[in-house]
């Protein structure tokens, strides 16, 4: 067996865009040139194992060998694709997935619930957990979760920055639309996990008075250590806390710290701290938002996420601690919301 295990809860690797190519579909208005930017931008990735490029914050390749890892890799949805857009563009992906799943084979293996994830380990392969970034995915049809999840989709954000069916994310502050407080019972009747990570104060209020099962945040940190309104307030963490729910830590230089000096390694320790100081140690996760922002250059590679662990300890950490925040808290949670 390996000496230690790590779950990242949230990467963009899968989809991961230019800035010219978000700024691209922001400027178009027309439905139909949409979609054929998207199709465009889409057809570019497809046939490039985008899981195993050379330089990019994850690579299955730059996986440490004696580390048993599982990457959660997210469908990430442009907010300025709506509707069947957004149904079709995460289609394209999901289908890029399977087939670098195909390619990439002696490396991987896709995983559904925890019992997958420690088989892939077992053989000593990486487990890969697909999941979305943002609700827009549904289209506004509550029928779609069922189709999310028997493609395998074990995690869905509620919306990204913007708005959607659902709700709305830190762009506004508007709350969950009915048709939201109808998706969050059925997210749990299909056993996909509803994570609130870029949901708005308000929205989050409202999620948690429909909320029944635990659920997730699965990128955000400590609001009371970095006062970005993307991360959690000290009351939503204790809420979490209580309700057995799970935290990744993200490792984006604007949630880290504030003032614009580089974040480092200690910044991210003084997230972690705060959790703990709050009751966190058993819901306390990583979700490295890889290839989705800008990290730290402590923090832009496998190999440096896997020596975390070294870290953690070094700072004091008891290792049960550090267990549970690199690998232990997320598989225990995926095994009791049965994925």
């Amino acid at each position: 067996m390996f000496p230690y295990a790590l779950i990242d809860l949230h990467c963009d690797t899968l989809t991961a865009l230019t800035a010219e190519d978000y700024s691209l579909l922001a400027t178009l208005r027309d439905p139909a040139q949409r979609r054929e930017a998207a199709a465009a931008l889409t057809s570019r990735a497809h046939g490039v194992d985008t899981l195993d490029l050379p330089g990019r914050h994850f690579s299955l390749s730059a996986v440490p060998k004696e580390v048993r890892w599982c990457q959660c890799c997210a469908i990430f949805i442009p907010d300025e694709l709506k509707g069947e857009e957004a149904a079709a563009y995460y289609d394209l992906h999901r289908r890029n997935f399977q087939r670098q799943m195909d390619a990439l084979s002696t490396q991987v293996l896709p995983c559904r619930s925890a019992e997958d994830v420690e088989e892939a380990w077992s053989q000593g392969r990486t487990a890969a957990i697909l999941t979305v970034e943002n609700g827009s995915v549904l289209a506004g049809r509550l029928d779609r979760v069922e189709v999310l999840a028997r493609d395998g989709v074990r995690m869905m954000t509620l919306t990204w920055n913007g708005e959607n069916e659902i709700g709305s994310g830190n762009a506004t502050d508007h709350g969950l639309s009915p048709f939201g407080r109808e998706v969050v019972p059925e997210l749990e009747r299909q056993g996909v996990i509803a994570d609130v990570s870029h949901l708005n104060d308000r929205g989050l209020d409202d999620f948690l008075s429909v909320a029944r099962k635990p659920f997730a945040a699965s990128h955000s940190n400590a609001r009371s250590v970095c006062g970005h309104r993307r991360n959690l307030t000290d009351e939503q963490i204790r809420e979490m806390v209580g309700r057995g729910c799970l935290i990744g830590l993200n490792y984006a230089q604007d949630f880290l710290r504030a003032g614009g000096r580089p974040a480092t390694l200690d910044d991210l320790y003084r997230h972690v701290e705060r959790f703990l100081e709050l009751g966190a140690e058993r819901c306390l996760a990583l979700g490295s938002d890889a290839d989705g922002t800008d990290v730290p250059p402590g923090l832009d590679s496998p190999g440096r996420f896997a020596g975390l662990y070294q870290y953690f300890l070094d700072r004091g950490l008891p290792p049960a601690v550090v267990d549970g925040i690199l690998w232990k808290n997320s598989l225990d949670f995926f095994r009791k919301q049965c994925i």
